[in-house]
């Protein structure tokens, strides 16, 4: 048998703008969640175009 997920609810993150998914320690409180990670809750809202993810052609090494 195989294990499949079934539809969550998703949010997008307003640190890093990515969409996160539903987590059961959230089920309490999931209106109230706004970042993905306690990483993104630190940083705040410091969102970057593209997701926070850096373009490899823009990068100088």
């Amino acid at each position: 048998m195989t294990h499949h997920k079934l539809k969550l609810p998703s949010k997008i993150c307003l640190g890093c703008g990515r969409p996160f998914i539903w987590r059961k320690k959230w089920d309490r409180d999931w209106e109230q969640v706004k970042y993905c990670s306690e990483r993104c809750r630190r940083h705040g809202g410091s969102a970057k175009p593209g997701g926070g993810r850096l373009n490899p052609a823009t990068v100088r090494g």
